[in-house]
């Protein structure tokens, strides 16, 4: 019969001795080669147990970037995977990585310190994770003279903390990971204690849920060999399925009933969770990668709006409006933050105010999806309720995202169908809609341009608009400033402005500085295909700094004008726009007329 696998997380404050108890449970257990037993012994012939497990000092001496350290490990009773987390406040993310896949997790804590602010950043990061089971391992006991009253003192602290953060589960044990006590063989220095060893505990621990959800498995790929098969392939992450049972198809909520379940080793009889199977259904229906096969009497919900907390993973802040890859599971969406409600203070659980999320931030925020989502609370399902934000310049995962629920707005709030269209508006004005955006730096000549392409349409009887950003910091976008996130929200807001005078059948000019290529490319997406034109009105900014027509590169020389692009703030050149204009060699009119002669045929 296989043995249980257990995913554990260590976490403890440095110098809590977190190497040397890890070292000391992989040697007691036996899973430590004699080779390397040998490459750790000190000059006196003992060994170093810190060294066994020491990822992050061996990744600090070769200059590498922390990520987590993973050791397999087996017992007689069941296989381990031990993850290992810098114990820093900067390595969040890292403990957040560990943790979103945990069974357990071992909470050292130094008998001669207690509770650190470590522990409680620590214990929130377990809790808001789902790691339900907690092992309190007082460690050092042999330098506080194996005290039964101080370990009963920390052991009540910890789990007045636990309760606090919603841990139940809590089981202390009194160990000195140096001598070995309590680690795998029982301690003779604490008659008191009459528990389970650290190992023995690990072992024996019941890790079955209460209650097995309903059954969930998301579609991981569509097989389609011949015409006589058709199956869905996937890992199965909740529940029971067997043939003859009736399942849901999300989103489309198309109901279809189970033909064979499809494993490696032929057909089963039934399968359960972790167990990656093919499913036939006896109803031909169009299921794709991302959709999700659910107990049709139980189904979870879709939603395109939650409320989640938010783990910031990357160097580059977060800004509220800007456009990430939203993957959940093995569906993908776009998605934005449109609201950060507050972020988070680990060690406090203080709410705090906050416009955006730094590296290793943890905030409350509002998430907006291009589409629908089924999902569970992540308090339900880390599987349906784990979500992470990619960037969609660079690819890279740059948050960590923990659903509590769905909006209610993301429900009450539907599409309105009108009778009078965006074809029906464009066709009366007797032209194609269109919408112009001009980007370049402050100074280039973007309004000048535009003002005159505008003037030169009017007169040919074309239906315009002009959305100049200056003019729209006074009324509709006042309330916002020049930061980062303030000109991400500035250009969203433009945005869904020039979007919705689209649909009216005009040809709308856009000019703004937009300095950043996402926003750019956010703006393109939310148009109709082909219905957008990227003018870059190109000028080095020591053309624009001479010009400086407004004085506002002076200001900002000077200090007197913070986050002011191209000086202290980037403007991010447009790699491919559809039409580039030469500020520094062409005269606007002669810009005018390049430009009218492009989109000619577009409108």
């Amino acid at each position: 019969m296989a043995r249980d696998l257990v995913r554990l997380i260590t976490c403890g404050s440095v110098d809590d001795g977190k190497s040397t108890l890890i070292g000391r449970l992989l040697h007691d257990a036996g899973a430590v080669p004699d080779d390397q037993l040998a490459a750790i012994r000190t000059a006196s012939g003992e060994p170093d147990f810190s060294r066994l497990f020491d990822g992050l000092d061996a990744e600090r001496e070769q200059g590498i970037t922390i990520d987590v350290a993973y050791r397999h490990f087996e017992t007689a009773g069941r296989r381990f995977i031990l993850a290992d987390t810098p114990g820093h406040p900067q390595y969040t993310r890292n403990m957040v990585t560990a943790a979103s896949t945990a069974d357990i997790a071992i909470v050292l804590v130094d008998a001669r310190k207690g509770l650190l602010p470590q522990t409680r950043r620590h214990s929130y990061l377990v809790s808001l994770l789902g790691v339900r089971r907690v092992l309190l391992a007082v460690n050092k006991m042999d330098l506080v003279g194996w005290s039964q009253d101080l370990f009963d003192e920390i052991a009540t602290d910890y789990r007045a903390l636990a309760a606090e953060l919603g841990l139940t589960e809590v089981t202390a044990i009194p160990v000195s990971g140096l001598e070995g006590d309590n680690v795998v063989a029982r301690s003779a220095n604490q008659p008191w204690y009459d528990g389970p060893t650290l190992l023995e505990w690990l072992e024996t621990t019941d890790l079955a849920e209460a209650e097995p959800g309903p059954f969930r498995m998301p579609v991981q790929w569509v097989n389609r060999p011949d015409a006589d098969f058709r199956g869905y392939a996937g890992r199965i992450i909740s529940g029971i399925v067997r043939p003859g049972d009736a399942l849901r198809v999300l989103p489309s909520g198309r109901d279809a009933t189970v033909d064979r379940i499809v494993a490696m080793g032929g057909d089963l009889t039934e399968a359960g969770p972790g167990q990656s199977v093919t499913l036939t259904l006896t109803d031909h229906l169009d299921v794709s990668r991302g959709d999700l096969l659910a107990a049709a009497d139980a189904p979870p919900e879709a939603a395109d709006q939650f409320e989640a907390h938010v783990v910031w993973m990357a160097d580059a802040p977060l800004l509220p409006g800007r456009a990430y890859v939203v993957k959940l599971g093995s569906a993908t969406v776009t998605g934005q933050v449109t609201d950060i409600r507050h972020k988070v203070n680990v060690e406090t659980l203080e709410p705090l105010a906050a416009r955006t999320l730094e590296l290793n931030d943890i905030g409350v925020c509002h998430l907006h999806l291009d589409a629908p989502l089924v999902f569970e609370p992540y308090s339900v399902s880390r599987d349906l309720g784990g979500l992470i934000l990619i960037d969609r310049q660079t690819n890279e995962t740059v948050g960590a995202g923990l659903i509590n629920f769905a909006l209610r707005r993301s429900a009450n709030v539907q599409w309105q169908a009108l009778d009078v269209g965006r074809a029906e508006r464009a066709a009366l004005k007797r032209q194609k809609p269109l919408v112009l955006w001009f980007t370049g730096l402050s100074g280039a000549g973007k309004s000048t341009i535009a003002n005159l392409v505008d003037k030169r349409l009017f007169a040919d009887g074309r239906h315009t608009f002009m959305l100049d950003g200056d003019n729209v910091r006074h009324g509709l976008n006042q309330d916002l400033g020049f930061t980062d996130a303030d000109r991400v929200e500035n250009i969203r807001r433009i945005t869904e402005v020039a979007r919705l005078m689209a649909d009216a059948g005009l040809i709308v000019l856009v000019s703004a500085i937009s300095p950043f290529a996402a926003e750019r490319r956010m703006a393109r997406e939310r148009m109709a295909p082909g219905e957008f034109v990227e003018i870059f009105v190109d000028a080095p900014l020591e053309v624009v700094e001479a010009r400086d027509v407004k004085g506002l590169y002076r200001k900002a020389r000077a200090g007197d004008l913070t986050n002011f692009t191209g000086i202290d703030s980037p403007y991010e050149r447009p790699g491919n726009p559809d039409i580039r204009i030469d500020a520094a060699a062409l005269t606007p009119e002669q810009a005018c007329e390049r430009i009218i002669e492009a989109i000619r045929d577009r409108i």
